[in-house]
């Protein structure tokens, strides 16, 4: 069974809803929440039932492009597994032959800044020619550059629709060239956050991630995000910072991502349990 929500009296229930489940529905809280705030990336809520769902993703309304696994990425949360997989098992909730993301509980940290601890952050003091700014679409190139899951046209077209979308940070030179940043995704999770090597060790990673941190709460949005646990720098950076960290559940079914219906006579239990990259 699935029903696809699209009242905007239930959605704005769903998000409510969402509330009392977090960290384990914060992405596809996210994602609800940019859907009743203008749903710029286009997306839809699926649920196994209503309003005593077990089962929640977020998918595109309509996705032409096969290969686009930027934009072709579905959020979800579950409170029984077994009607998550009868949702992913009926053929009309993702289109298995395309390439696409399935996200969910598989963030490594979710910072719980309060809005008193950030009012405490002390934002460095910046060169006057460097400037506190937001992204702007003539960065995404930079951006795809730099980007361990970019270098490609689809890349660089999804950094710059979520660039034009969503909120973002970064520090810029005095030539207007982005020397460190941050920006949110269509589950609102901050990722990309990067620094160039030769501006580093200068508090400039620290001053974009709270900047950031302090516009999605003005927002309403929880913060949240991903990270390597073998990359020590960002690691200890957020420690300092006072972030809750949450374990990676790498067994959950939810931990997967570009699966395509081309990996053989595999059953849709075994594909869920295939461990995804981090992003």
């Amino acid at each position: 069974k699935m029903l696809v929500l699209n009242c905007s009296t239930k959605l704005q229930m769903l998000e409510k809803m969402l509330r009392w489940s977090f960290p384990v529905s914060l992405k596809v809280y996210g994602a609800v929440m940019n859907i009743n705030r203008g749903n710029p990336f286009r997306k839809e809520v699926v649920v196994d039932s209503w309003p005593d769902f077990k089962a929640v993703i977020t998918r595109p309304q309509r996705q032409t492009d096969d290969l686009d696994h930027y934009t072709n990425a579905h959020a979800v949360f579950y409170k029984e597994p077994q009607a998550y997989q009868e949702l992913l098992e009926n053929t009309n909730t993702i289109n298995w032959g395309q390439i696409f993301q399935i996200q969910g509980f598989l963030f490594d940290w979710v910072k719980n800044l309060t809005e008193e601890l950030l009012a405490k952050e002390i934002v460095r003091k910046m060169d006057p020619k460097f400037t506190l700014a937001y992204l702007d679409i003539s960065h995404s190139s930079l951006l795809n550059k730099t980007w361990s899951r970019g270098g490609n046209p689809r890349c660089e077209k999804y950094l710059a629709n979520l660039i034009c979308s969503f909120p973002s940070a970064c520090v810029l030179d005095d030539k207007g060239y982005p020397l460190s940043w941050s920006l949110t995704d269509q589950f609102a999770t901050m990722i990309h956050s990067y620094t160039l090597p030769e501006h580093r060790r200068k508090g400039f990673s620290r001053l974009v991630t709270t900047t950031l941190a302090k516009k999605l709460h003005s927002c309403g949005f929880p913060v949240q995000g991903n990270v390597l646990e073998a990359n020590l720098p960002p690691v200890s950076l957020l420690k300092s910072m006072k972030a809750h960290f949450l374990p990676s559940p790498r067994s959950q079914p939810e931990n997967c991502t570009k699966i395509r219906s081309l990996l053989g006579n595999r059953t849709v239990r075994d594909l869920l349990y295939h461990s995804g990259t981090q992003l």
